[in-house]
């Protein structure tokens, strides 16, 4: 994979004391709660970057993405509307709305647990990067403020400042995250057989099975039967676990696709 298809943040400053060894999480769903992406399109809608009914239809995949995980078409879809409405949007802009969108949005959707863990890796002395679908400026973001190493994002082209609306490199999904894993730990001397790697997405399994110690956090349900079935470690650090999830569809999903309309509409009459 090119070099130009993965960006980072500055390296930490902590010494390493396990050469070789890393962490990679996930971000949706494994490092927060939901979609970064969705964040950005919200902010970006706050700033009349496009319209509601476009927004609704982000939020509707959000709340299915939340409620049932990731699937090939919704982050397809998702990817496909996002680099439409980037065209011609300032580079300059998405930096400093990745700052924003962080503070606002995503900050207090951590997962305390996912956050424990990456920070036990860093007080080890472990690499700890992030690997994400997510714009590179904004997975940069998320790694800088919570100290990690650095984060492999996807990466928009930019001409003369602004977006075109095409990828350098592929999308930073599937294969591909397992792609440019292998290329950084060519780069930054990782032993991949004593690395770790976390995600919640079935979609994800070839980049958990890069890496030595591979762990399944707040699982879609094919990656829990894939978890089990090879003695790999799940956590889910959800509230109410996905039985309770699954109990409550039926009651609140009218309800919470009603609120997410409501909030886009403040949104608008601001």
């Amino acid at each position: 994979m090119p070099a130009a298809t993965w960006g980072t943040t500055p390296a930490s400053t902590r010494q390493a004391r396990a050469p070789g060894e890393a962490a990679f999480f996930d971000v949706d769903n494994t490092l927060m709660r939901g979609a970064s992406l969705f964040h950005v399109a919200r902010k970006m809608y706050q700033r009349k970057a496009f319209t509601l009914r476009f927004a609704a239809g982000l939020a509707w995949k959000q709340l299915r993405f939340i409620m049932r995980g990731e699937t090939m078409t919704d982050v397809n879809s998702v990817r496909d509307a996002a680099l439409a409405f980037a065209i011609g949007i300032a580079h300059a802009d998405i930096l400093a709305l990745g700052e924003e969108v962080y503070d606002e949005m995503i900050a207090s959707k951590i997962w305390p647990g996912a956050r424990a863990l990456a920070e036990q890796h860093l007080s080890s002395g472990r690499q700890v990067w992030l690997v994400t679908g997510t714009p590179v400026e904004v997975a940069s973001v998320i790694s800088s403020r919570l100290g990690l190493t650095g984060a492999l994002g996807t990466v928009g082209e930019v001409a003369e400042g602004l977006y075109t609306g095409n990828l350098v490199g592929d999308f930073l999904h599937g294969p591909a995250k397992a792609a440019a894993v292998v290329d950084l730990a060519a780069k930054e001397n990782l032993d991949l057989a004593k690395c770790w790697g976390y995600s919640d997405s079935f979609n994800d399994i070839p980049l958990l099975t890069v890496v030595g110690h591979p762990v399944a956090i707040n699982p879609d349900t094919r990656l829990r039967r894939h978890a089990r079935a090879n003695n790999w470690p799940v956590y889910d650090f959800r509230s109410g676990r996905r039985a309770a999830t699954l109990g409550l569809r039926a009651a609140t999903g009218a309800g919470a696709v009603y609120g997410l309309w409501r909030s886009f509409s403040r949104f608008r009459a601001r």
